[in-house]
This record gives structure tokens, C-alpha cells and sequence, in this order.
């Protein structure tokens, strides 16, 4: 059969399978909406965070990124990993104990604020809808190779599948869709990748066969004039503040946070935890492994070699528009190498885990099992960020701030238009991306460090913050990073400046400087709070409970 026929079989059985569960599994309360009525068991809990948790940037860029950047490639695993670990040890507990399970629930509370809460929904609904552009960019890119379609009317495939089992299932029916995509998406990255270590180095197990092939990896980079492998070209400046808005931001991802209200009680949400490290760690130490493999493949296939007998998978992507080749002296062969001057190919970093299996020259069943993954990857944080998105609407800012009185049943129909709405602005900022998807998910993290974690840090180790300090913080933090992003990037707009790093402001790039907005944030809460009166007494008292090992609130959905 032809990888475009397994492609339609393997996609087609798991999105019959999401729509299924998602049906059997729908939502008839504002509870199971927003936290699945507070019941999963904690390994499906793990499982469906770990989904949530890996998104299109994780399976299809992260591999991508770090086959061209190598060593400065691994900011990513450090700061996504890390993040996780500081979320789940450090704030997760808390916030659970406190009991509400949206960022805007928890600071409109603490703080004592309907501007707070105000302040918190707009941030979210930045913040994820920054998220959400790299995921619908994934499933574009997918949809655009294997279904052979543009990527536009991939993105629009993709907002339909999302939109019914999101808004019908709300995240009782988003969980166990995701438990199952969860599967998928690990199937599909480790399958190849055992195929591959075996085929290069003898060796099935791909974190082993990864050491066996970076010498010859670090000899092939340096005969086409790039820089070895194994060396980083990024300066430790702006490592570090990658690594550490990748970090932090995490304590501002909604769609992450929510996953600890799902399961009955505060040990469950510690033991979900632990169990979606684990099966995250599954991916993410196999990532430098396939990008190892990859880049390899890819260079000892088209360095210096005639274009006429490029193998079909190089014209398929050449016809979805992410492989280009221009042949600058008009040799017929293809060039690659750093000096752009000279290099004759282009390759979009996103289509290199995709391409994996083509390139290594693997059954078709496994090309589309990887396209299939792809697509499980991004529509499961997709989902997940649209019920953040419609709950910060129907419940933070209807229920909570505008209409109080408002019944459950419409504040359910409020969430699922709510997450409709999202669904189409989602598409169109996946049609029109700032960026690669790793690129685009690394803006929303650095977001997110700007404007919540302060709120979310202080707000629980320090009694004296308060609402003023906190709203002003976010506002500032969000603000300078946003238009920090904007001014390099150009989303929307033209650039201001050259995205270059002697033009970066401390040699600081796009992608790390949510590390500046976060201290500008800590700074301006702290300075703010002490000069303004302390909180009421109660809060205060509040925080001091929520600090207590002991205890465990359920989730309140209203």
C-alpha cells in the first residue's frame, strides 16, 4: 500500500477512536467540563497530563530544532523538563490545596479582586492562544504532506476534529481522549526510532545508538563548514534565559495546572504527577536520539547529490512547500552547506520527525503511524488549551466577575460557544503562525513566566503581596514581553529591529526574554505591595492554611 493509503487507515481508525470516547464520555455538568467530575484514577491522570503535557512542539519540532541546532538544542529539554518537575513539586500542591482549579480563579481569590481576575482571564487567553498557534501549525503541516492537501485546509481538518470532541466532551471527554492519544503519539515516536538506532548502529535501544553516532554526526557537520554537533553557538546569556522562561512559564500554563483538579484527592494529584514525569521522560529522552538520526540521514542523502535522483519523499515536501531547492550554479547537485550564499536547500525544521521514517527509508505503515502521532501530539494540548480558554470565559469571567447568577446550564453553553469561537481564532493563528511551532510554544511559555508566575509564586510564599501589586506585575510583565516578541518577530506587523543577536537587547533573543519579564514582574509586585496596604487579614490567614501538609480540598466548579 501507498504511505498515502496507510496514512488515511492509521489517522482515520484514531480520530474515529477520539470521537468515539469523547461521545461516550461527554460532559453533562459544569464539573465534569471543567475538571471530568474529579474522578480519574491517577495513572490515566498522568497519561492524559503527559498528552497534554507533549504537544506538537515536543513531537514534532523539539527533534527538529535540536538536528539543527544541536548542542543549543537542548534549552528545550532542559527548561520543558525542568518546568514540569518545578510545577509539580513546587506549586501544583498549593494551588490544589487552595482549591480552585483555573489561574483565574486562584488569583481573582487571593488577591480579592474582580480586576485581578480580569487582568488573569486577558493573560490566559494570551497566553494560550499563543499556545494553541503551534499546535494547529503542527496539524497543518501534517495534513498538508500525507493527505497531500495545503496546509490551510489541514489547519481547518484539524479545528473540526478538535471542535467535536472539546466541545462535547468538555475535559471529562478531552481526559480519556487524551489517555488514548497519549498512546498513540508514544507508539509512534519510539517505533521508528527503535527501527532507525537499529539500522545506523546495531543497537535497538536509541538513547544508546545517539552516543554511538555523534562522532561521525560532529565529522559530517564540519566538512559542510556548520559548526560540530556537539558545540553550542548560543551565548550563555541567552541559554540561561531560555531555559529558565521555559521553565518558569510552566507555572503559568492553565491547561497544565487543571490536570491536578482532576483526580479525587491531593495524594492522587502528587501520584498522577510522578506518573506523567515518567512517561514524558519516555519521549524526551529519545528526542536527541531521532535527531541525531535524522540529521544524519538527511545530510548523507542530499549533500552534494544530483537533484534528479532525489527519492519521492524529497518532492512531496518540496510540494507542500517546506523543502526548497534553488540551484545556484546550476550544477543539477544540491549544495548544502552554512555559507547561505552558497547553500542551495532550504528545510523547515518541523518536517524533520515527520520526514524521519521517509528518510531512513521505513515501511509505509510506519510513515503513517508518525503522521498519525504528529496529529495525536497537537490535537490533545489543543484541546486541552480550548477548555482553558472557554473556561476562563464562561466561568472566570461570566460566572465569577460578570453575570453571577447565571445557571449552570448556560454557563455550560456559555463555555462550549466559548470554546467554539476559540476553535476559529485558533485556525486562523495556525494558518498565519509568528513562528516554527517550537518557536511559537516557546513565546507562550516565555508569557506565561512574565505574567503569572509572580502572581502564582508569591501569591502563595508571600502573605504581603497584594492585589495591587499583583495586577500591576502582570500587567507590566506582559506587556514588555509581548511587545519585546512583537517588536523582533513582527506577528501581525512588519519587524522593528533585526532579529539578530547583536540587536537583541543584552544579547537576550525573543525566546528567552520572558526571563526579563518575569524579574521586571517580581520586582514591580514586590516594590508595588509594600507601598500599598497589606491584604485583608483573612487572606492572609488563607495563605498561611494553604501552606499546611495536611488537608486536601476537592475542586470547586462553582
Amino acid at each position: 500500500m501507498s504511505v498515502q493509503l496507510w496514512t488515511f487507515i492509521i489517522v482515520g481508525i484514531s480520530f474515529v477512536l477520539y470521537i468515539a470516547i469523547a461521545i461516550l464520555s461527554r460532559a453533562s455538568s459544569t464539573k465534569e467540563f471543567y475538571v471530568a467530575g474529579g474522578g480519574v484514577p491517577p495513572i490515566l491522570n498522568g497519561m492524559a497530563t503527559a498528552a497534554d503535557w507533549m504537544s506538537a512542539a515536543s513531537f514534532i519540532s523539539m527533534a527538529g530544532l535540536i538536528s539543527f541546532m544541536g548542542y543549543d538544542g537542548s534549552v528545550y529539554l532542559m527548561g520543558w523538563t525542568g518546568g514540569y518537575v518545578l510545577l509539580a513539586l513546587l506549586l501544583a500542591p498549593y494551588l490544589r490545596k487552595f482549591g480552585k482549579f483555573t489561574i483565574p480563579g486562584f488569583i481573582g481569590d487571593r488577591y480579592y479582586s474582580q480586576t485581578a481576575r480580569i487582568v488573569a482571564v486577558v493573560c490566559a487567553l494570551f497566553v494560550s492562544f499563543t499556545y494553541i498557534a503551534g499546535q494547529m501549525r503542527g496539524v497543518g503541516i501534517v495534513f498538508s504532506r500525507f493527505l497531500e492537501v495545503p496546509i490551510n485546509i489541514g489547519v481547518i481538518i484539524g479545528m473540526a476534529i478538535v471542535f467535536i470532541y472539546a466541545v462535547l466532551g468538555g475535559m471529562k471527554g478531552i481526559t480519556y481522549t487524551q489517555v488514548a492519544q497519549y498512546c498513540v503519539l508514544i507508539f509512534a515516536y519510539m517505533v521508528p526510532a527503535i527501527f532507525i538506532s537499529f539500522q545506523m548502529t546495531g543497537n535497538p535501544i536509541p538513547q544508546m545508538g545517539f552516543g554511538e553516532i555523534l562522532d561521525k554526526l560532529d565529522g559530517l557537520n564540519q566538512e559542510l563548514g556548520f559548526a560540530a554537533y556537539t558545540d553550542g553557538t548560543k551565548s550563555m546569556v541567552d541559554v540561561f534565559c531560555i531555559t529558565a522562561a521555559l521553565m518558569v512559564g510552566t507555572a503559568g500554563l492553565p491547561h497544565v495546572i487543571v490536570r491536578f483538579f482532576t483526580v479525587p484527592k491531593v495524594k492522587d494529584a502528587r501520584s498522577s504527577a510522578g506518573w506523567a514525569l515518567l512517561f514524558i521522560a519516555i519521549l524526551y529522552t529519545t528526542a536527541p536520539a531521532i535527531a541525531a538520526f535524522v540529521r544524519t540521514n538527511l545530510i548523507q542523502t542530499v549533500s552534494n547529490k544530483p537533484y534528479s535522483e532525489m527519492p519521492q519523499w524529497f518532492s512531496k515536501w518540496e510540494e507542500a512547500k517546506l523543502i526548497t531547492f534553488t540551484d545556484k550554479n546550476q550544477d543539477g547537485n544540491i549544495q548544502y552547506v552554512k555559507d547561505p550564499n552558497a547553500n542551495e536547500l532550504e528545510v523547515d525544521r518541523d518536517i524533520m520527525v515527520l520526514a524521519n521514517p521517509e528518510i531512513a527509508g521505513l515501511p509505509g505503515w510506519v510513515i503513517g503511524l508518525v503522521a498519525a502521532g504528529g496529529l495525536a501530539a497537537a490535537l490533545s494540548t489543543a484541546a486541552g488549551l480550548l477548555l482553558v480558554i472557554s473556561s476562563a470565559i464562561s466561568h472566570d469571567l461570566l460566572k465569577s466577575a460578570l453575570v453571577p447568577n447565571i445557571s449552570e446550564k448556560w454557563e455550560l453553553w456559555a463555555a462550549r460557544i466559548a470554546a467554539g469561537v476559540a476553535v476559529v481564532l485558533a485556525g486562523l493563528l495556525g494558518i498565519y503562525p509568528p513562528g516554527f511551532v517550537a518557536e511559537v510554544v516557546a513565546f507562550a511559555f516565555g508569557l506565561a513566566a512574565a505574567s503569572f508566575f509572580p502572581a502564582i509564586l508569591l501569591g502563595i510564599f508571600d502573605k504581603r503581596t497584594n492585589m495591587q501589586g499583583a495586577v500591576t506585575g502582570m500587567a507590566v510583565g506582559i506587556l514588555f514581553t509581548a511587545g519585546y516578541i512583537i517588536a523582533y518577530k513582527g506577528v501581525f506587523i512588519k519587524p522593528i529591529f533585526e532579529n539578530t543577536p547583536e540587536h537583541w537587547l543584552w544579547g537576550i533573543s525573543p525566546e528567552g526574554i520572558g526571563t526579563i519579564g518575569m524579574v521586571i514582574n517580581l520586582v514591580v509586585t514586590f516594590v508595588v505591595s509594600r507601598l500599598t496596604a497589606p491584604p485583608p487579614e483573612k487572606i492572609q490567614h488563607l495563605i498561611e492554611d494553604i501552606r499546611v501538609p495536611r488537608g486536601a480540598g476537592g475542586a470547586q466548579a462553582h
